[in-house]
């Protein structure tokens, strides 16, 4: 599928100031907010602009850096909620995120929040976030969450580093009553760069797991960056998949999905950094629909190597920010995927 008229998800850089110091960070967060960041009015005057993407609005993913460290988050999510658009939400796991915090964002009409959980243990998951006390402060927010009836998906970071506690991890998602697990596979920018991916191999018996543990659990399961999950579930179920299965099948970056920056700059995805534009200066909505790397990165006949000769690059597309990440061009193959068309 095409999303040539509009994105399914546009991720909105609200800041990058964070009081983590995340050793995967994509955005190579910073304590203080850069005063270039995109002000209320620019951000109400961004907001209208993408309403002209038309209906169904794109869902809003609002980002970071913490979204909390922006003193106007609330005034941007009721003029959001008021143009029509379904907001989410990613804050960070740290004192900022109270009680009284998820209650308001329940309040103000947050539909789904995205807590992040890289590791089983508080030890774990602290190593990898850089603050101690990160993951205690994620465990109450998702219990705060869960009783204000606010849903939740978490977040995991899927590396070298991680792989071995998944099984762990997953029964700490089961018993927050998390609505999905979505697995993050590491792209090699920001300061991801010092981390190391799973191999190949290691991925595509990620997926096998992944594809077994679905009908075991009562949440359901996304992978990011890794979109050959989508190629191994039509081969294990011999194109016999049912609707919930296909959902998010062709999405990749640039391909229904939209990033803006902290400072407005236009990116097919938040881990493929290449600006296209800068809202201050363009039309995010033209950009979106005509710039030739949107135009390209929508058509899976434009990939090259292996992914260009797959019979699932409609279905799947590879990760371009990783393809983009290790080779410099984001319409090569993602490397990460092991399977060699015919």
């Amino acid at each position: 599928m095409r999303y040539a008229e509009r994105p399914l998800l546009i991720y909105w850089e609200l800041t990058r100031a964070c009081d983590l110091a995340c050793r995967h960070c994509r955005a190579e967060a910073i304590p203080q907010r850069d005063p270039r960041e995109l002000s209320t009015e620019e951000g109400f005057a961004l907001l209208e602009r993408l309403t002209a993407f038309g209906d169904p609005r794109p869902h809003l993913v609002l980002t970071g850096g913490d979204p909390l460290k922006r003193p106007d988050l609330f005034d941007l999510i009721a003029e959001a909620r008021r143009l029509g658009f379904l907001v989410a939400l990613t804050p960070s796991g740290t004192y900022a995120l109270t009680e009284a915090a998820i209650d308001r964002l329940k309040a103000a009409g947050i539909w789904m929040l995205a807590l992040s959980l890289d590791g089983s243990t508080a030890a774990r998951h602290d190593a990898l976030r850089g603050v101690p006390g990160s993951f205690a402060q994620t465990v109450r927010a998702a219990r705060w969450a869960a009783a204000a009836g606010l849903p939740f998906q978490i977040n995991t970071l899927v590396c070298a580093e991680t792989l071995e506690d998944l099984p762990a991890i997953v029964e700490r998602v089961r018993e927050l009553g998390a609505r999905r697990w979505s697995l993050f596979f590491l792209i090699p920018t920001g300061r991801g760069r010092l981390l190391r991916e799973i191999s190949p191999e290691e991925s595509e018996r990620l997926m096998h797991w992944l594809i077994d543990l679905a009908p075991q659990v009562p949440f359901e399961i996304k992978t990011t960056e890794a979109h050959h999950y989508r190629r191994v579930l039509v081969q294990r179920a011999n194109g016999h998949l049912p609707p919930a299965a296909r959902r998010g099948f062709g999405v990749r970056d640039g391909n229904g999905i939209m990033f803006i920056s902290h400072i407005g700059e236009i990116y097919p995805s938040g881990f493929l950094p290449i600006p296209l534009g800068n809202v201050r200066r363009e039309d995010p909505v033209a950009i979106y629909r005509e710039h030739p790397l949107f135009v390209a990165l929508r058509d899976p006949d434009a990939l090259k190597g292996k992914c260009g000769r797959c019979p699932f690059r409609a279905i799947c597309g590879g990760s371009r920010a990783r393809a983009y990440a290790v080779t410099g061009d984001p319409l090569e193959s993602d490397p990460l995927c092991p399977y060699l068309p015919a």
